[in-house]
Formats: structure tokens, C-alpha cells, sequence
């Protein structure tokens, strides 16, 4: 084994080895001619999961291979494209990139290394991108709570009003999608994320002076329009910090947070709707003011707390930094040898129309867009009348607010099962249909409930269906890593999610109140959609990216050593066109 502090030494403790001759001129970070050691490099398949460091230094088998018990103090350095001297100038980042001086391709760190570095960027990095994305959720989610402190009454307001509120929010939120990502793109995730989140605050408090369907109508558009985008947002800055392997665990506690927001939403409901009454106001104008003096204290702490890039975390505020240069090149190594397609722009680069137009008419990604609008259409509609369910069977205003809590508690236990399941066994098609098959008993047993079901029973079947493996994590990091390249990620995640946003759209439609309150009508089309996703879509997809990879393993494996040097060389395709880019399924 053997870990290399910097360009110049090497400390080989091991006899596995090799040497390659690769070019690398310092001045102008472009290849010349230099010999390299490359001293037993990882080229296992070892999980990503960093929760502590006994994840890897644990005793299993690999692949039916002898058992092996990883040594923290090995090299965890991985095999890349860098360490071929025929492609290393091919995949080297542009003079643009922002990390650029910390890239170093004979880097070598351990597993200790790498664990401590990964802690640290959780809690420096990932903390707060939770807490960003739970003060998003805390404003997004809270008409659910506003509606048990007659909410619709107050504001003489109907059902169908509610559904189109949601729907103006969605298609505000899907519009928005793109725009935003371009915005983030020319100006920087870390100051666009933190203006979105203080202009939302402050709608979300004005709902506070609510007059009636217009202005509820109004306010419903501008969080849409505002609030759109910041989940890719926040998604393409994390890219930034952790591998392909390590974003799915990272989106699935992302969605964690989310769930733990509303448990704690659920408690501040619950207080705060007792203040009806209070200056003669409703308890649910009370929540929106409090809640969105919360998420603007959250936002403006936000301009603080993420720096642009993992080389640039010194500022007038924050001195020291938080990483030290050596910290700097592991992490900046590490994610380019992942992903060398993250050294194509500045983190501050805008793109081109061309670009744009190149990244919307990916048909691959077209798969995973239908994936986006189907897979939550079946959940969306329960979920979204939970407390007005609950309502209607009998259960008080506090009672209400109180018992969603299982079903989120759960949730966040089932779709961290699912992402660790998704990683370990590197799949994700079958997988995230498990969402789908969870799903499907709990809604034909809501269906067949009678007239006047138990109040008990209903909540225990709607906390059962709403405790489902939540895969939108998984999908999401999918659809990024079957991307390819980061302008087309950027794109491609905002058009995900913007599908995402239409499924919603098209799942506030489907209860409608003259079909209330069983809603039998609306569960058949949601029985029948979920069907659809076991059985059709989903193993279209995986079907679908299998001959795909078929396709292009065909073309380049009867390539010659010389015809693929040529094209790698001369080739003008970008990420996923790419011949030597392959699909995960």
C-alpha cells in the first residue's frame, strides 16, 4: 500500500505496484512527460457510505471473493482515467475550473484520510443543506397544517380552491425550475440559494394578511415561482463536494431532514394554532407569520455558511477556512477522479444557448423525466389530504397534527433502508419500484373501506401507505450521474424536477369534492397508475438503458487501441453522447 503526500514523494510499503509515464507541465496544467508510481490504487468496488469509520474496516465478501477485512490505513485512492497516459489529457479539467490548482492526479490518501474528510464536509456542508432544504419544506408544507385551523372556511374558500392552489403553486414551481438553474449557474449556488430563501420568507409571512381566494391564489404563485429551482439548486452544489457514490446516502438524508421538519412543523402547528384568538387573528395566519420569520433567519444565515467551492472557504469572516490545502487537494482529486466531467466549467459559468438546447434534447434522460411524472402521482393525493382526512373522521385539530407524525417517522426509517439498498447492490430501476409495490396493497385496501370506516383503522392504513420507501432520492441522483457532464446536469436535474412538479399538478386533480370523502374514484386512477409503474414503466426503463449500453459496448469494443485513442482525441461529444460513457440502471 501506499499514500503519497504531494507530487514529489512516494512511500511504497507494499511490493504491488506499477509505473506509468503520464505529462503534466505545472505551468500551464497541460501534459509533459513525467514517470508515476502508482502504488496499488483502489480499484474495488467498495461501498460509499462514510457514516463511521468501522464501514470500512468491516469483514465482508466481495462479489463471492474471499473474506477481506479493509485496513483504514491503505490507500483509498481509486483507478481513473488520470493514471492511463493515453487518456489522461483527454479528461483534463479546463483552465476555467476553480479547484484547478488543488488537482493533483498523483495524490494518494487512506481511508482514514478520506473518512475524516467526508465527516467533516457532512458537517460543514451537508448539515446545512439539510436545514436550507427543511426551511424550504417548513414554507412549502405548510397549508397542510394551516387546513386543520379551518383554514378553507375562514378564507371562504372550497376544495377545489385548495386543489387549485396547489396546482398554481406546482406549475409556479415547474416554470421556475429552468430559469432558476440558470441563474444559480451564472451567479453561484451558494448566492442564489441564500436570495431565494429570504425572498420566499417573506411571502410566507405575508400570508399572514390572507383577505381571500385571490390573494391566497397570489401568494400560492409567487412561493411557487420563488421556491422553484432550489432543489437542483442545492443538488448541483452538493455535486461539488462528494462523489457519485456518496450523493444518493446524501440525497436520502436530504429528504431525512425534510421529514424531521415536519415533525418538528407539526409540533410548532400545534402550538402556534392555539394562539387563535390572539389580536382577534386565526391561528393558522399566526403560523405563517412565525414560520416565515423562522426561514428568513435561515436564509440570511445561509450567505454565510456556503462557501462557493471546496477551495474557497477562506473569507473575511471565515479566516482559517475549513479545510487545510492537503484537505483541499484529497477532495478536489477524489471528485474529479469520480467524475472528470466536473472540471468542465467554473463553478460561476453561465451556459450557452447551444448548451441548453444540447442538454434538453438528451433523449436518454427522456426515460427518467416519465419516471419523474409517474412514480408520485399514487402517494401525492393521500398524503396531501392526510389532516383533511383525518378531519372528517372524527379527529380534533391538535389530534390531527400529532398523528402524521408516525407515518413521517417511519418514512424516514424506509427510505433510508432503501437508498443503503439502491448502493449496496448498485441498483436502482428494480429498486425504486419498491415505492410502487409498498404502495399498491395499502390503496386497495383504502378502497375497499365502507361508507363509515373506523376512524382508527383508516389512520392506521393511511399511516401504513404513507410510510412507504421514498425512492425520489435515488432518482434524483440517477438522473444526475446519467448525465454526464455538468452543464447537461444542470439542465437535466432542473427538467426532472420539472416533471417531478407536473406529476403534482396532475395528482392535485385526481380527489375532487364531489367524490369525497372515500374519494373511490380517485383511488381506482391511482390503483391503476400504480400498476402502470410496476408494471410498465419501470422495467421499461432498466430495459430501455440495458440496450442502450448494448449498443455503444458493441461500436466501442470493435474499436482498435489506436481508432479509440483517435476519438477520445478528436471527439466533440459532451458527457452521456460519449462513446465511452456508460448507463446506470
Amino acid at each position: 500500500m501506499a499514500v503519497v503526500a504531494d507530487r514529489k514523494s512516494v512511500k511504497t510499503t507494499a511490493s504491488s505496484s506499477s509505473i506509468i509515464t503520464r505529462s503534466v507541465d505545472d505551468k500551464h496544467d497541460k501534459p509533459v512527460q513525467e514517470t508515476v508510481v502508482l502504488d496499488d490504487l483502489r480499484d474495488d468496488d467498495v461501498p460509499q457510505f462514510r457514516l463511521t469509520s468501522w464501514l470500512f474496516n468491516r469483514t465482508r465478501k466481495l462479489h463471492g471473493s474471499e473474506t477481506k477485512v479493509f485496513d483504514l490505513d491503505s490507500t483509498a485512492t481509486r483507478r481513473s482515467v488520470y493514471d492511463d497516459p493515453h487518456l489522461a489529457e483527454f479528461y483534463w479539467p479546463k483552465k476555467e475550473y476553480e479547484n484547478l490548482h488543488r488537482f493533483d492526479p498523483n495524490a494518494r490518501w487512506t481511508f482514514r484520510e478520506e473518512n475524516a474528510i467526508v465527516r467533516k464536509i457532512d458537517w460543514k456542508v451537508m448539515l446545512w443543506a439539510a436545514i436550507s432544504f427543511s426551511a424550504l419544506n417548513l414554507d412549502r408544507n405548510n397549508l397542510s397544517q394551516a387546513n386543520t385551523d379551518n383554514f378553507l372556511p375562514d378564507l371562504g374558500l372550497t376544495t377545489d380552491d385548495y386543489n387549485w392552489g396547489n396546482s398554481i403553486f406546482r406549475l409556479a414551481f415547474l416554470c421556475a425550475e429552468l430559469p432558476s438553474q440558470l441563474v444559480s449557474k451564472k451567479l453561484g449556488p451558494d448566492r442564489w440559494i441564500p436570495m431565494q430563501m429570504c425572498l420566499w420568507s417573506v411571502v410566507t409571512l405575508a400570508q399572514f394578511w390572507l383577505s381571500g381566494r385571490t390573494s391566497f391564489l397570489v401568494c400560492r404563485a409567487l412561493l411557487g415561482f420563488i421556491q422553484g429551482g432550489f432543489i437542483p439548486d442545492l443538488i448541483l452544489y452538493l455535486s461539488y463536494f462528494y462523489t457519485k457514490n456518496e450523493l444518493p446516502f446524501r440525497m436520502a438524508l436530504f429528504w431525512i431532514s425534510s421529514n424531521v421538519c415536519s415533525i418538528i412543523a407539526s409540533f410548532i402547528a400545534f402550538g402556534v394554532l392555539r394562539m387563535r384568538g390572539v389580536l382577534g387573528r386565526a391561528g393558522w395566519r399566526w403560523l405563517f407569520l412565525v414560520e416565515g420569520l423562522i426561514t428568513l433567519t435561515v436564509g440570511i444565515a445561509t450567505f454565510f455558511r456556503m462557501p462557493p467551492s471546496p477551495t474557497q472557504t477562506k473569507t473575511w469572516y471565515r479566516p482559517k477556512g475549513w479545510f487545510t490545502e492537503r484537505e483541499e487537494t484529497i477532495i478536489v482529486s477524489r471528485i474529479l477522479r469520480d467524475d472528470p466531467t466536473k472540471g468542465d466549467m467554473h463553478n460561476r459559468e453561465g451556459l450557452t444557448l447551444k448548451r441548453l438546447w444540447i442538454a434538453m434534447c438528451d433523449y436518454d434522460l427522456w426515460p427518467l423525466y416519465i419516471v419523474g411524472l409517474m412514480f408520485g402521482i399514487p402517494l401525492s393525493p393521500p398524503g396531501s389530504y392526510l389532516t383533511l382526512s383525518l378531519r372528517n373522521i372524527g379527529f380534533s385539530t391538535f389530534q390531527t397534527n400529532l398523528l402524521t407524525i408516525p407515518s413521517t417517522v417511519a418514512g424516514m426509517v424506509t427510505m433510508f433502508g432503501i437508498t443503503l439498498v439502491s448502493e449496496v447492490v448498485d441498483e436502482r430501476s428494480i429498486v425504486a419500484m419498491m415505492e410502487d409495490i409498498w404502495t399498491l396493497p395499502f390503496l386497495v385496501a383504502i378502497f375497499c373501506l365502507g361508507k363509515n370506516p373506523n376512524q382508527w383503522l383508516f389512520f392506521g392504513l393511511a399511516s401504513g401507505l404513507l410510510s412507504y420507501p421514498y425512492t425520489h432520492p435515488i432518482q434524483v441522483a440517477w438522473c444526475s450521474r446519467n448525465s454526464g457532464a455538468v452543464a447537461s446536469r444542470t439542465v437535466n436535474a432542473s427538467l426532472y424536477n420539472m416533471f417531478v412538479q407536473a406529476s403534482a399538478v396532475v395528482s392535485a386533480q385526481i380527489y375532487r369534492a364531489d367524490d369525497a370523502p372515500l374519494y373511490r374514484r380517485g383511488n381506482t386512477i391511482l390503483i391503476i397508475i400504480c400498476c402502470f409503474n410496476i408494471f410498465i414503466m419501470y422495467p421499461g426503463v432498466k430495459a430501455y438503458y440495458i440496450w442502450r449500453n448494448r449498443q455503444r459496448d458493441k461500436i466501442w469494443n470493435a474499436m482498435t487501441p489506436e481508432e479509440k485513442v483517435d476519438y477520445l482525441k478528436t471527439t466533440k461529444d459532451l458527457g452521456n453522447r460519449r462513446l465511452d460513457f456508460r448507463f446506470a440502471h
